[in-house]
C-alpha cells in the first residue's frame, strides 16, 4: 500500500512535467519506479500506459495544430524501433538496464546543456528517421522516448502550441503501440492494471496543473526550461541508478 501512494506522487508529478514542458512523463517516473514494482519490464508498462493517458488528454484539446505530415515519418520509424527493443528488453536483466539508463540520460543531458542551441533539425526524412530511430530506443529499453523527439519538435515546429500538440499526438500513438507490444511480452500484468487504476486520478491532477503553468510560461524562454529539464533529470537518474 505504501508502494501505491508513492506511485499516485510520481504519477502526479509526471504528469505535470508532461503537461508543462511537452515531454518528461518516462524520465520522472522512471527515477523510482523501478524499485517500486516488481520487474523493470512492469515498470515501463504502467510508466507508458499513464504516459499514454497523459497525452491522450493534451493531444485531444490541441488537435487543432496536428500536422499529419511532419508528424508520420518520425512515428513510423519510432514504432519500428521501439518494437524490437522492447523484445530485446525481456532478455535483459533489470540491473543492467537501471545502468545503462543512468549513462543514456547523463550523455541525453550534456547533449542538450551544450549544443542544442547551435543545431537547428530541418523536417526532413534524413532527421526524421534519425529523431525517430533514437526515441525508439530510448523508449523501448527505457521507457522514456522523450529527448530525441523533442529536440525534433521543438525545432521544426513555428511555435509552443504547435510544438505541444505534435509532440502528445506522437507520444499518444507510440505509446499505444508500445503499450500493445510490452503486453505480448507479458509485461501488462494484473499488478500494472491495478496501479494504473489507481493512478488516473493523479493524471488529471498533474495535466490541470500543468496547463494552467504552460499558459504562462513566456515563449521565449520555454525551450530553455525544456533543456533545464532534461539536464536536471539526467543528474537525478544518474545518482540513483
Amino acid at each position: 500500500m505504501e508502494s501505491i501512494f508513492y506511485i499516485f506522487l510520481l504519477t502526479t508529478g509526471a504528469s505535470f512535467v508532461q503537461r508543462t514542458t511537452g515531454f518528461g512523463f518516462g524520465i520522472f517516473i522512471m527515477t523510482m519506479l523501478p524499485f517500486l514494482m516488481p520487474s523493470y519490464g512492469e515498470a515501463t508498462a504502467l510508466s507508458g500506459l499513464l504516459a499514454l493517458t497523459t497525452s491522450a488528454l493534451i493531444s485531444f484539446r490541441m488537435k487543432k495544430y496536428i500536422t499529419w505530415k511532419r508528424l508520420l515519418p518520425i512515428l513510423l520509424t519510432f514504432i519500428i524501433i521501439s518494437s524490437g527493443a522492447i523484445c530485446l528488453l525481456a532478455r535483459i536483466q533489470d540491473q543492467t538496464l537501471r545502468k545503462i539508463l543512468g549513462v543514456a540520460l547523463i550523455i541525453t543531458a550534456l547533449y542538450f546543456s551544450f549544443f542544442s542551441r547551435k543545431i537547428k533539425l530541418k523536417t526532413t526524412l534524413p532527421y526524421q528517421i534519425g529523431a525517430g530511430a533514437l526515441s525508439g530506443i530510448m523508449g523501448g529499453f527505457f521507457g522514456m522516448q522523450g529527448p530525441p523527439a523533442v529536440l525534433y519538435f521543438i525545432s521544426s515546429e513555428p511555435d509552443k502550441n504547435h510544438y505541444m500538440a505534435m509532440a502528445q499526438t506522437y507520444f499518444l500513438i507510440g505509446n499505444s503501440i508500445m503499450t500493445i507490444v510490452r503486453a505480448s511480452n507479458g509485461f501488462v500484468t494484473p499488478t500494472v492494471g491495478r496501479c494504473y487504476l489507481f493512478c488516473l486520478a493523479a493524471v488529471g491532477i498533474g495535466t490541470i496543473m500543468g496547463s494552467w503553468t504552460f499558459r504562462h510560461i513566456p515563449a521565449k524562454i520555454f525551450p530553455y526550461i525544456v533543456y533545464s529539464y532534461i539536464g536536471v533529470s539526467g543528474l537525478v537518474i544518474f545518482l540513483t541508478s
